[in-house]
C-alpha cells in the first residue's frame, strides 16, 4: 500500500501522472512520488528550508496516520544536494520503519 490515493491529496496537486506529480501546500513546493517500492516526499520552499512543523503538515497530509514516514541523514559520502532548502520523507512499501521506545522520540 502506497501514501494516501491521490484523491484526497489532489486538492495540493499542480501536475500529476501515474507514478507521482508536483504540489503546492502552504507556500511549499511537493513533488511526491510513489513507485519503485517507496513513497518519496520532497519538499522545498524558495527562501529557507521547510520547518518541523512544515514538515510535519506534509506529512500529515500526504501520508495516512498510522503510517511511519523518515527523513534521513545519509553518509557524507552518499550526500547530494540539488536545491539548499529541501528536504525529503521516505517510506518504504516492503519494510516497516523501526521505531526507538516512544520514552526515547516525545
Amino acid at each position: 500500500m502506497t501514501m494516501k490515493p491521490f484523491s484526497e491529496i489532489s486538492c495540493y496537486a499542480i501536475e500529476h501522472g501515474e507514478d507521482g506529480g508536483s504540489f503546492r501546500l502552504g507556500g511549499m513546493d511537493v513533488i511526491a512520488s510513489w513507485s519503485g517500492g517507496w513513497d518519496h516526499v520532497s519538499v522545498s520552499r524558495t527562501d529557507r528550508c521547510p520547518t518541523w512543523d512544515e514538515m510535519e503538515r506534509v506529512k500529515r497530509a500526504f501520508f495516512r496516520p498510522e503510517e511511519v514516514a523518515m527523513q534521513l541523514h545519509v553518509a557524507e559520502m552518499d550526500h547530494i544536494n540539488k536545491h539548499p532548502y529541501c528536504l525529503h520523507l521516505w517510506r518504504s512499501h516492503k519494510w516497516v520503519i523501526p521505531m526507538p521506545p516512544k520514552w526515547m522520540v516525545g
